[in-house]
Parts: C-alpha cells; structure tokens; sequence
C-alpha cells in the first residue's frame, strides 16, 4: 500500500529534464477518449428497454423516461464533483485525480451490471450515475491545468487535445457497445450486463495506462524557443488568482453565462438530432444516425480546430465567432426546411456542433489567460456547473417547445422553428457576456498584500 501510495504521489510525477513534452497529451487523450463514452449511452436505452423480455419489452421492463435519468444523472454528477474536487486535483496532482477517475468511471460500469442483473435501476442509477458521474467529473478536470502548464505558448491548442477525446470517446464507444452485446446476446440475455462489464474493465486498463504516463512540468520549466510575458496583455494576465478569488469576480460569472449558452444552443441539438433531420425532411433513421455520427465528428474535430486558433486571434474574438455565427445559422436553420435543402441544413448544424465543441476545450485557455496558471483546475471544475445546466436546460427547451407546438397543430416539419429563435436569444445573451468581459483587476491578484489592496480599491 506504501509503495502505491508512494507511486501516485505528485512528488513522483514531476518530469526528469529532457522529458517530451507531447507525450502528456496523449495520456490526457486516454481518459477523454474513456470518459467521452458518457456520449454513447444511448446505445444502451433500446436493449435495456427489454432486459426481461429479451425480443420485446415485458411489462416489468424499464421505460425510456427511467432509463434517461441515468445520463442525466452522470452528466449532473460530473459538474458537482469537478466543482467539488477541483482544489484536491490541484493539491494532489493529475496521476492521483487519473486513478480516483478511472475507479469510479469503471466502477460505475460494475455496479451498474449487477444493478441490471438483479434489475434494480437504482444500483444503474447508483453506479452509472453517481459513482461514475464523479469519474466523469474528476477525469474531465485532472489533465487540464497539467496541459496548460506543459504548453504556455499553446495553451488552446493542448486543452483542446485533450478535450477532442472527450467528444470522440462516442465514435468509438457506441460500435464497440453494439458487438458486444451481439456477442453476448443469447436467448436468455440481451447481452447488457456482460458488456458493462467487459467495458468497465477496457476503460480501467486505458484511464491506468493514462495515470502512469502523466507527468507535471519540473521547477522553471519553459519550452524551448518561449518568452514568457513580463507585462500583461490584454486579457492575458502574468499573475495567479485563486479558486477561491475566482468565484467572487465578474469574470467568473460571465465566463460561467458565456461557457452555459454556448452549451446549451448545442447540447440542445444533440439531444434531438436524429427525430429533427427525420421530422424537418421526412429521411429515414438510417439517415438520422448518420447525422449524429457527422455531428460527432465535426464536435470532435471543432474541439481542436477553434481552441488552436484562439491561441492566434484571442480567446474573446473567438467566442465573438461562436455567437455571432451561431445566432445568423440557427436563425437559417428553419428556411433550410422551408426550402427543402437537407445540405444546408447538414452544412448549418455541423458548423455549429463544431463551435460547440470548441467552446468546452476553449474556455481552459480563456481560465487561464484571466486567472493564471496556479489554480486554473480548480476554477474549470467549478466553473463546470454551467454544464450541468445547460445539460438540463437545452433539452428541455427543444423538446417540451416541439411537444407543445406539435401539441397546438403546428406540422412535426415546422415544429423547430420557435426553438431556433429561441436559440438565438440564449446567444444573444452569452454574445453580450462575452463582449463585457475586462481584466481581473490586481486585488484579486495571488500574493497582493493588503496595503495594496487598499491601494487598489
């Protein structure tokens, strides 16, 4: 026990010099890669809507209304344990938060497998819910301030690294739940408990190999070729401010408004991708699937592409981009329908799940330029709530404003359009919070004694 304990002590993981820096990216990539599975859950829904009628579901089967609280749950859980273990990932380091991660995450697959063959939802809800919502949570926020500390000179480009796998983690996690509940399947089982644990037990070895390999940036460390700033740029600060100083600012709160619209404008769409495609056009589900997985990647690859190129022109004109373009596409969006242009209506909706995908792996780097380096873990875990919201918020405004409208006649083709406007109200609202973005003023600086703290208020 002394010599793990020994092992996963951040003393441990500080790097020998000459280490490679690009080798941290890739443990980063294994647990986003892992914990992105959260975004294939559904896969599961239909099969565990007939775990006791095997063909068809009994009458004692679970409902889908009862199976979609366990993401619901697993996405709410990862806000509240990045918020509430945020300082301790900071204090202990990236390969004891990896390790804590990869136990809960695939923990959660175990519990889950015995909640579904004993057919009790609350140990599903127990374990994939809760104990693997704080696998979610903690595995989201370990490798971030790591990354950032590696790569001062490409903060955005590092963060969205990582974060790419986290909304690739579907691609390969829905095929691989599909074989192995066809493997699994049999007259007496559809298959579901085995593959979760066959999962849990994949997802442990990956989030372990990513633990070992993790390293932290040795006393001074600088790339070769840097120049840190020896004065501030404009929103880019040289000073730290702590998590606890963060909370009490401005900037926090609008950062939290700006990260929970963008979130929400496109958590919103994903929610409902495939019946709106099926119900806009009149294409068959074969069509909608194929519009999630384009969805998917184009959320995977804008997690890289715009948190690469707000490294060049800012932070804040890069979420200037995500508003203003976001608000002029979902204000298109229902005249792609009225003119029958599916293509339109495919190139809109990829251009905005790639800015929604860019906006998680951007805001690390926007953290970082306004709060500094020293406690930038810390305040993305907390400023994750926003994501637990928008998880609520954005589904519920696409799907309760289609059941009314639907409900008052308007035609399944044109039951979107209010929520399209809707959406460009809500990122109207993160524009405006962006836009009144400044500076952290010095009093919440780290290490500002109080005389000058007077001196400054």
């Amino acid at each position: 026990m002394a010599l793990t304990s020994s092992f996963l002590d951040k003393e441990r993981t500080i790097a020998q010099t000459g280490f490679n820096r690009w080798l941290i990216p890739p443990a980063a990539l294994l647990i986003h890669l892992s914990i992105g599975q959260v975004y294939a859950f559904s896969v599961f829904n239909l099969p565990m809507t007939k775990l006791i009628g095997i063909t068809h579901s009994a009458p004692t089967d679970w409902n889908l209304p009862t199976l979609g609280w366990i993401f619901s749950s697993a996405i709410a859980f990862l806000g509240i344990s990045a918020a509430f273990f945020g300082k301790w990932v900071e204090r202990v380091g990236p390969r004891k938060a990896m390790f804590v991660s990869a136990l809960c995450f695939s923990g959660g697959f175990f519990v889950s497998a015995i909640g579904v063959y004993l057919h009790q939802i609350v140990l599903v809800y127990l374990g994939y819910g809760v104990l693997g919502g704080i696998g979610l949570g903690i595995g989201y926020i370990s490798p971030v301030s790591t990354l950032i500390k590696w790569f001062p000179d490409r903060p955005g480009m590092a963060t969205g690294m990582a974060i790419m796998g986290f909304g690739g983690g579907a691609i390969i996690a829905s095929p691989l739940t599909l074989a192995l509940m066809n493997y699994f399947l049999s007259p007496t089982s559809i298959g579901v408990w085995q593959t979760f644990v066959v999962m849990g037990a994949i997802y442990l070895c990956l989030m372990m190999l990513g633990a070992f390999l993790v390293r932290i940036t040795p006393p001074g460390f600088q790339p070769a070729g840097y120049t840190p700033l020896v004065q501030p740029k404009k929103l880019v600060t040289t000073a730290n401010v702590t998590a606890d100083n963060a909370i009490k600012t401005s900037q926090f709160w609008l950062l939290w408004v700006v990260l929970c619209t963008n979130v929400t404008a496109g958590i919103g769409v994903l929610s409902q991708a495939s019946p709106m495609i099926q119900e806009m056009f009149k294409v068959s589900a074969t069509v909608g699937a194929g519009f999630v997985i384009l969805l998917s990647l184009f959320n995977m690859a804008g997690r890289f592409f715009w948190s690469s190129l707000s490294d060049y022109i800012g932070r804040k004109r890069t979420y200037m981009i995500f508003f203003g373009l976001g608000m002029a596409l979902y204000a298109f969006i229902p005249s792609t329908g009225k003119l029958h242009n599916i293509v339109l209506f495919y190139i809109g909706f990829c251009i905005i799940l790639s800015m929604y995908g860019g906006g998680f792996a951007t805001i690390p780097a926007y953290l970082r330029d306004l709060f500094g380096t020293m406690q930038v873990g810390a305040i993305h875990g907390r400023l994750l709530t926003a994501w637990s919201v928008a998880g609520v918020l954005g589904p519920v405004l696409v799907n309760y404003i289609r059941e009314f409208q639907i409900n008052h006649g308007v035609p399944k083709t044109e039951a979107y359009t209010v929520t399209m406007y809707i959406m460009v109200g809500v990122l109207l609202i993160g524009f405006i919070a962006n836009l009144l973005l400044r500076e952290v003023h010095m009093k919440y600086h780290y290490g500002v004694n109080e005389d000058q703290r007077k001196e400054t208020v």
